[in-house]
């Protein structure tokens, strides 16, 4: 992956890219861009003060990824006081910024010179079925038991695609899949958010929501497929986090000095992917040094991921509750939340794989299921503040270690399809709660 250069109102920045085996993609002439990013941390004479890591969420390919960075990086560069605040707080202040970019989207393109789509042809392909297990297969498990659960279902909904009932063999192989997927009852989703998998409850779901919502409307049998794909990509950036972004964390704190800071940002299931990178192995790893700041930009994980003990659910903790307990982030921690955000508002909960009426909780009530970029952080053992997103040129007083729900929808409010504003993160007043996290690291 290349350098990107600066340009007008935005940093330049690295980019590192990883298969879907969290594997570093060797294709840049100059060797690997972690081992480039290693030496200029460790380079004395770069002087930089500062590294903000930051990762996209799901349906996120390569030419997505950097449209976001730049966006993203556009936004930051135009809190010019916050800029000014960092020079005086810290002279010298130098910024560098380290995109990672995981495929979070099947087919989409991962050519970074920005040709190469794996695109279905124009033409149309030969087997419609068999290209429809094909790209399922891609997103969700790719075994031959699989496909032959795959193919059942979409046979299914060649012959009826929208049922009054899911016939008895296709919810059959809708549970042979999400077992072959190792999903199984309670899945490896991080925070057991996916208590159990009702393919016919989904379905009932879908249908319902379908005249409003439109999520997976059109899909019919095909519909509860998606939200298999949704859990799974949750899954994958969970381990991608786990792995590949925690070794590459470690091995940049291990490199760089120690007065350097680390600032972790994250966006949608990006947010899975650094809190499974300060998590380790399973949540139960360890982290070379605490970072400085992290940042959970409209997350699409649990709202209980960081509490003691989940509500409902005795006994269990969140997945990432060591993040917090073992003050693995010395500077605040920072949600954001927005009511326009449909993917989390509503994707969340009927991805966690759960019949609607028990995944929505009563108005002024938290939900069993629900995500981060609804309701921010909660649940027993965590100390949360709540506040709304402030000006630019306003100050949030962010204490390191504190925790804070920022309340963004007069801001993240634009978007349409099915995810709302899921990803309308890139305005100055967002990028201004990032900065005053980053500077009030101890």
């Amino acid at each position: 992956m290349p350098r990107i250069a600066p340009a007008a109102g935005r940093t330049g920045y690295d980019l590192i890219g990883f298969d879907s085996a969290g594997s570093e993609r060797g294709d840049d002439p100059d060797g690997l861009m972690s081992d480039q990013t290693t030496r200029t941390l460790a380079a004395d004479a770069n002087a930089i003060t500062d590294v903000f890591l930051v990762s996209h969420g799901w349906m996120g390919d390569l030419p997505a990824a950097k449209a976001q960075y730049d966006a993203w990086l556009t936004a930051m560069g135009a809190c010019g006081a916050d800029l000014a605040r960092a020079n005086q707080q810290r002279p010298g202040f130098k910024p560098h910024v380290v995109g990672l970019h995981w495929p979070s989207l099947p087919w989409g393109d991962e050519s970074s010179g920005g040709g190469g789509s794996f695109a279905v042809p124009v033409d149309g392909p030969a087997d419609p079925i068999a290209a429809v297990v094909d790209d399922y297969a891609s997103r969700i498990v790719d075994t031959p038991k699989a496909r032959d659960a795959l193919r059942r279902i979409v046979m299914a909904a060649v012959d009826d695609v929208e049922p009054d009932q899911l016939p008895p063999d296709v919810v059959q192989a809708y549970r042979e899949l999400n077992w072959e997927a190792d999903l199984g009852a309670a899945g490896n989703s991080p925070a057991a958010d996916r208590t159990g998998f009702d393919p016919e409850g989904i379905y009932q779901s879908l249908k319902e929501d379908a005249p409003n919502f439109g999520l997976f409307s059109g899909g019919g049998v095909l519909g509860v497929l998606r939200t298999l794909s949704f859990w799974r990509m949750k899954d994958r950036a969970r381990a991608f986090g786990e792995t590949a972004v925690s070794r590459l964390l470690a091995s940049l704190m291990q490199a760089a000095p120690r007065h350097l800071r680390f600032h972790l940002v994250g966006h949608s299931f990006g947010c899975v992917a650094m809190a499974a990178a300060l998590g380790g192995p399973r949540g139960r790893g360890r982290v070379a040094r605490p970072v400085d700041s992290l940042t959970l930009l409209q997350g699409a994980l649990s709202l209980w991921s960081f509490c003691d003990d989940i509500p409902g659910v005795p006994g269990q903790r969140g997945y990432f509750r060591q993040v917090l307990a073992d003050g693995r982030v010395r500077g605040p921690v920072i949600s954001t939340q927005s009511a326009f955000d449909t993917a989390n508002g509503k994707w969340y909960p009927l991805g966690a794989g759960v019949a609607r009426q028990v995944a929505f909780a009563a108005p002024g009530e938290l939900p069993k299921y629900g995500a981060i970029g609804t309701h921010g952080v909660h649940g027993p053992g965590v100390s949360v503040t709540d506040l709304s997103l402030l000006a630019a040129d306003r100050d949030y007083a962010f204490v390191p270690g504190g925790v804070y729900n920022l309340e963004c929808s007069e801001v993240i409010r634009t978007g349409g399809g099915v995810a709302g504003a899921h990803s309308d993160v890139c305005h100055p007043e967002v990028a201004h709660a990032v900065w005053q996290a980053a500077l009030a690291a101890a």
